[in-house]
């Protein structure tokens, strides 16, 4: 190999074409003159001085330090600088040379050529990216080859995802959260009326620019739903599915066969990510994380995180329901409710910014809102005795849950979830069975009210006995004590115990029939 010297490193950027012959010659007159006539002696001191008058650039810097001068073009765009590598490519940060346009470039590696489904799951990606034009996914607009180099000319966004931002700045806020899950689901929304599923939504797909946009990218693992012999994984028997940190659990099943609310399953997990600061089963082996996105529900959000309102906590648990009837039903759905509940936080918190300001960064952003946020009052949940109905403070008599908030949920998840309905699906589709005996264990154990037999009333309704007082909660710790025999009072007849127990039944019925017209009432006021 060569010696890389000053004169070899001119040498090399003349043979490049990576600067113009004349800005290249008089470039090194000034760097001569500032060094007394002479180039410095180093090297890397003379590319050094280079990359700080805009000559070349760092990456570009370094390729030449490596005695390189070809590869720094791909059709009409020169190459500026390596973006990062995935499991199927790399990508590059370019521009053109004619427009001066900055592109990401997408470019399969050599070594996968070798494997067809590679390319053409490739040119797959492509032919996914191009059918789309929405604000919130990356755009592709060109795919082309130089000989056995295979690219995508992308949409370049000048910013970070949010996997990095996340480590960077621990937890996100809680509006910027919202904000962030609810564009997210606007471009997969616009995907899935193409009939594309992405199948890989994670934080490290979702990048976030400057002004606050998020864009979606990364359409690899993408599924044509109008096709039914697109998806190569299934031609080619490839075995990729997805991040097992994101996977929902009918894809870890089979791939194949999903549909979009596979991928409302990612963006709950992705939600999740952002306001914990770490995927809903962070420990184990691939396969036991798996397995655990399979049948068991993630720690509780507020265990991170106690402050967090419990209706952006519900809305994040019930995008990550393991069966996918109980999610919601598409991504739109995912953007409104959190655009609603977006517009009542920033009501409430004007203090707090979303976008950043002109002339700010998003890291500052991010730094600044934290530094304001202070601990908020829940919203109505199920983790209080006393809870708030509109402006009516309830009493300990009936308990009412929020109908969007994560304990009814978890619950149903824990118990029979395959034939219990949430009140929020019961108000997309009425026609749904909803057996009450499950139905009433899931809320039983929202409540924690333990002494509710399983088979018994609803547990929204505390047990009264004759005289309207609440039970002794020590008689239940033991067989009672044999009542002492008592003449009824005068002029009141006796009723007889079997006809006494109906009428409390039918009571208890009447009143668990009205609570749930008045949960249903105000859900869909709500909505």
């Amino acid at each position: 190999m060569t010696q890389i010297t000053a004169e070899r490193v001119f040498e090399l950027i003349e043979k490049s074409r990576l600067v113009e012959a004349g800005t290249l010659s008089a470039k090194f007159d000034e760097i001569r003159a500032a060094h007394a006539g002479e180039l410095p002696e180093d090297p890397v001191v003379l590319c050094k001085e280079l990359e700080a008058a805009g000559v070349l650039t760092r990456w570009q810097c370094e390729k030449i330090l490596q005695g390189k001068y070809k590869g720094f073009f791909l059709g009409k765009h020169k190459l500026l600088g390596h973006i990062g590598t995935g499991g199927m490519s790399s990508v590059y940060l370019a521009e053109h040379t004619v427009m001066k346009h900055r592109r990401a470039i997408k470019v399969l590696p050599k070594s996968k050529l070798g494997n067809s489904s590679y390319l053409e799951r490739f040119q797959r990606e492509a032919k996914a990216i191009a059918s789309l034009n929405h604000p919130n996914i990356v755009r592709a607009y060109d795919i082309d080859n130089e000989k056995d180099t295979h690219y995508i000319v992308m949409e370049y966004v000048e910013g970070a995802d949010l996997q990095i931002l996340v480590k960077k700045h621990g937890p996100l806020p809680y509006g910027i959260v919202a904000d962030y899950i609810a564009q997210g689901a606007r471009g997969l929304q616009h995907a899935h009326d193409h009939g594309l599923i992405h199948r890989d939504v994670k934080p490290a797909n979702l990048l976030i620019n400057k002004d606050g946009l998020i864009k979606v990218l990364d359409l690899g693992l993408a599924l044509f739903q109008d096709q039914g012999d697109a998806s190569l994984t299934m031609e080619y028997n490839d075995k990729v599915l997805g991040t097992a940190d994101y996977l929902a659990p009918e894809q870890a099943l089979n791939s194949h066969t999903v549909d979009n609310r596979a991928d409302i399953y990612g963006l709950g997990c992705t939600m999740y990510f952002l306001l914990t600061g770490h995927p809903p089963f962070p420990d184990g082996s691939i396969a036991s994380r798996i397995v655990k996105h399979q049948n068991t529900m993630p720690p509780d959000i507020r265990s991170d995180r106690p402050d967090c309102p419990g209706e952006l906590d519900g809305i994040c648990v019930k995008m990550m329901q393991k069966d996918p009837k109980y999610r919601y039903a598409n991504c739109a759905q995912v953007a409104e409710v959190l655009e609603v509940w977006l517009a009542k936080y920033r009501k409430e918190h004007p203090e707090v910014a979303i976008k950043p300001a002109k002339g700010m960064s998003i890291d500052e952003l991010l730094e600044e809102t934290k530094s304001r946020s202070n601990a908020m009052t829940e919203t109505v949940n199920n983790r209080s005795a006393k809870t708030m109905d509109g402006n009516a403070e309830v009493g300990s008599g009936v308990m009412k849950l929020s109908a969007s908030d994560s304990g009814v949920l978890r619950a149903i998840a824990k118990s029979d979830g395959s034939s219990v309905d949430s009140h929020i699906d019961l108000v997309q589709d009425s026609n749904q069975p909803n057996p009450k005996r499950s139905k009433a264990n899931a809320i039983a154990t929202a409540t924690g009210d333990s002494a509710v037999s399983r088979s018994g009333a609803s547990p929204l309704v505390k047990p009264i006995d004759n005289s309207g007082k609440a039970p002794n909660p020590a008689a239940a710790k033991g067989p009672a004590a044999p009542a002492k025999p008592s003449s009824p009072a005068k002029n009141t007849p006796a009723v007889p115990k079997r006809k006494s127990n109906q009428l409390l039944l039918i009571i208890a019925g009447c009143i668990t029939l009205l609570l749930f017209i008045a949960i249903l009432i105000a859900v869909l006021s709500n909505r």
